[in-house]
């Protein structure tokens, strides 16, 4: 908010800044307080959980006869399932079949979370899996946990460089392959933490003690994150500059005019 108050993005000037939509969502690990929040439409009879309005799958726990998914795959949330590099692309539309039997545009989203050099093996096949099939999905990417390692200091870290680079890999994907790059799922403060490497004030190993705030997993600063938030505002608009244009493209450039 103080970035944009900077450029001149006020309520007076951009009224939608007085009101926002907001969500919530989490990983449905613990079932048994999954199941405890879970309640029925009185109206369909559908089971709703309470405890988020998306809630997903983790990449260790997505197997096909586990309880994750029997969970999951009973509730009308729109539900998230985590995409790593040992899931194959057949097991993968099991899993939508599963997990999605309708096919419902929006119902799920994949999640890819391969670390930022495994991007490119792993990530085209599930993808042509996927469009081979006809199945509806959403495609996000999750830089954070495939790039997570151990700092000679002894701390948990993310580098930042890294994650970028998986960011940008992830969208290169799927520009080649024809599909969009539908959201990018980030672990970050507003904080000035020194819990990830890198990024424009180049923290390195030795600055992670100073601000080493979380009490699980490593995130990113206010600053990194708005440096990504850059990057992912700049592969758009080459992926936009790159798509043919349409009339519904013409019809917005005239009205911008």
């Amino acid at each position: 908010m103080s970035f944009m108050r900077a450029c001149g993005i006020t309520a007076e000037t951009a009224p939608q800044l007085r009101s926002t939509d907001f969500f919530t969502s989490h990983e449905a690990l613990l079932l048994g307080y999954e199941q405890a929040m879970t309640r029925t439409d009185s109206t369909s009879g559908d089971y709703y959980a309470t405890s988020g309005h998306m809630l997903w799958i983790g990449d260790r726990t997505r197997q096909l006869d586990h309880a994750h998914v029997e969970f999951a795959r009973g509730i009308k949330n729109p539900i998230g399932l985590k995409c790593g590099p040992s899931l194959k692309p057949d097991e993968l539309i099991k899993l939508i079949d599963v997990l999605n039997p309708e096919n419902e545009p929006g119902r799920l989203t994949l999640i890819a979370r391969f670390g930022a050099d495994k991007v490119e093996k792993h990530l085209p096949d599930l993808i042509k899996a996927v469009k081979r099939e006809g199945r509806v999905v959403v495609w996000s990417c999750d830089p954070m946990h495939g790039n997570t390692i151990k700092a000679a200091s002894g701390y948990k870290t993310r580098p930042f460089d890294a994650i970028m680079t998986e960011v940008r890999r992830f969208m290169g994907v799927h520009q080649a392959e024809g599909t969009h790059a539908g959201g990018v799922h980030v672990e970050m403060t507003g904080k000035d933490v020194t819990e990830c490497t890198g990024g424009l004030r180049a923290l390195r190993d030795e600055d992670l003690n100073d601000r080493y705030h979380t009490f699980c997993d490593p995130r990113l600063n206010a600053a990194q994150a708005l440096e990504l938030s850059f990057l992912v505002a700049e592969e758009l608009k080459k992926e936009l500059a790159s798509r043919p244009r349409t009339w519904e493209d013409e019809e917005a450039a005239e009205a911008a005019e």
